[in-house]
């Protein structure tokens, strides 16, 4: 037998002779243990060799393949070039480093695209677009327009003992019959050294983002709006000593020693901070469609000292009598006042009896009066001595001592029965001072006495579950007055009071029958 020359014939070979009966007579137990334990591990030893050989040998041919396919580095310990990212997020192939440099057919290219970030969806919210408007005034010959800031806000606080003394006795040095206006000169009036400045300009306070305004807002409405809120103020004078109330002219007029209110000299009637209720009130009144009530708005007055927003209403010359007047243009008492309503004066174009005792004043007004008083619980224009509910130490009935004079309400007075010159048949909804705290037990339900139809508009309104919606949307353009009741939170809180109050209301049309008619005469 020929001795193998490759260790895998050896392996072979020593295999087989173990497994002749020559090699098995070796194997038995004539040799010693000693040796055949010596010549078992000689053989494990010769094949692991074997197979540490084998995997050396394949291992180094594949380092040799890859070194011929990759480019030749300086440095040895330097990482192999990677493809770098460009700042558009693409990620390209490199450039072949000449005629050596080729990358395997299996490498793949990503494309990175950037992620593109869509804007929250926020419920019940519109991004709007931000427009600004401009209010220009146009100052008389001396005098300057001032921002309603810093500047008028130090002038105002050095008139404050002079318009005590206007409250108290009028303008010593004013003629007889002359207002008491207390005027705010700027550098170009008397004493002082420049021309006229022209008003700051700055963004409206009225923010309208959409195309179009509110379908319940007129056009004339938004003007009178723009002009309370952002109109410079040129003279204020004090309406009486003790309720704190101002009569501001917005912008002078064209003549005069003193400016006066009227078409060419606009005028607002400036109430304390109590009194925002009203913005809300004008509000509530155009969306119902009664519209009865003045334009007002919420201003940051520069004449409180802690410049609390107050509402400022338009002043209009017009009523009778004029609208800082607590009486009436019509004296009625509420026994009077019952008779009216069974009489329905005016209603269908029919003309009164003299023996009815009716006044100019249209019966439809009635109905739209008694329905806005009891969303809002207003109570000093039907029942002044607070009658028909449980009033508060605050409420003006009691701190005149009017509550125990209910024992006769036939002979109680009506207040605040405003009318227009040149419109005697519809009344004007004036101080509408309303109560969002009034608890649902404790309700003036004296105010729906002898009602017997309701404004078929402002009924579908309260019906069509549409006045949250729009009591926000219209509530938005002031923003003054959005923010100080705390953003849509609190507007939310008023809403929820006015919606609770309209169910109540239906709930007592159905029960007590009452009517609802067109009322658009």
């Amino acid at each position: 037998m020929t001795c193998p020359d490759k260790p895998g014939q050896l392996i072979n070979w020593f295999i087989c002779s173990l497994c002749v009966p020559r090699a098995r007579k070796l194997w038995s137990s004539r040799r010693p243990r000693t040796r055949r334990n010596l010549l078992l591990g000689t053989a494990c030893a010769i094949y692991l060799g074997f197979l540490v050989s084998q995997v050396g040998r394949s291992s180094l041919q594949h380092r040799r393949a890859a070194e011929k396919g990759l480019p030749k580095l300086s440095d040895p310990n330097a990482e192999p070039p990677f493809p770098e990212i460009p700042l558009d997020g693409t990620l390209a192939p490199p450039e072949a480093q000449g005629n050596e440099s080729t990358l395997q057919p299996n490498v793949v290219y990503i494309t990175l695209r950037s992620k593109r970030r869509k804007p929250s969806n926020i419920r019940g919210t519109v991004r709007p677009k931000r427009r600004k408007k401009y209010a220009v005034g146009s100052p008389l010959p001396g005098q300057v327009l001032m921002d309603p800031s810093l500047p008028l806000q130090d002038a105002a606080r050095g008139a404050e003992a002079e318009m005590r003394g206007y409250a108290q006795g009028g303008n010593p040095g004013a003629k007889p019959g002359e207002p008491p206006w207390r005027l705010l000169r700027g550098p170009g009036g008397p004493g002082g050294g420049s021309d006229l400045q022209p008003a700051k300009v700055k963004e409206s306070n009225i923010r309208i983002y959409s195309e179009s305004a509110p379908a319940w807002l007129s056009k004339e409405d938004l003007r009178r709006m723009r002009l309370l809120a952002d109109g410079a103020v040129a003279g204020f004078q004090a309406v009486s000593s003790t309720s704190g109330v101002l009569l501001l002219v917005l912008e002078p007029g064209a003549a005069g020693p003193g400016p006066a209110c009227g078409p060419s000299s606009p005028c607002g009637l400036l109430k304390q901070p109590l009194d925002l209720s009203e913005v809300f009130a004008f509000h509530l009144d155009r969306i119902l469609g009664l519209n009865r009530t003045l334009p007002s708005v919420s201003r940051k007055s520069e004449f409180i000292q802690d410049g609390r927003p107050c509402p400022v209403i338009l002043w209009d010359s017009s009523l009778s009598p004029t609208s800082n007047d607590t009486h009436s243009s019509v004296k009625l008492t509420w026994g009077n006042y019952q008779k009216l309503l069974k009489q329905k004066c005016w209603q269908n174009g029919r003309i009164p009896k003299p023996e009815w005792g009716c006044t100019e004043i249209h019966h439809h007004e009635w109905s739209k009066m008694a329905l806005f008083d009891f969303l809002l619980q207003i109570y000093n224009r039907l029942d002044t001595n607070c009658c028909g509910f449980r009033p508060r130490r605050e409420d003006d009935c009691v701190q005149n001592g009017l509550r125990p004079k209910c024992d006769e309400q036939d002979s109680v007075a009506l207040a605040h029965i405003i009318q227009k010159k040149h419109d005697p048949r519809h009344l004007v909804f004036i101080d509408n001072k309303g109560f969002f705290d009034r608890s649902e037990d404790n309700l003036n339900f004296k105010l729906l006495e002898g009602i017997k139809e309701f404004p078929e508009s402002a009924i579908s309104v309260l019906k069509s579950q549409h006045l949250r919606q729009k009591l926000l949307q219209s509530l938005f353009l002031d923003k003054v007055y959005w923010e100080s009741q705390g953003g849509r939170q609190g507007i939310e809180k008023l809403i929820d009071v006015i919606e609770q109050r309209a169910k109540i209301l239906l709930t007592y049309i159905n029960a007590h029958g009452v009517k609802v008619l067109p009322m658009n005469e």
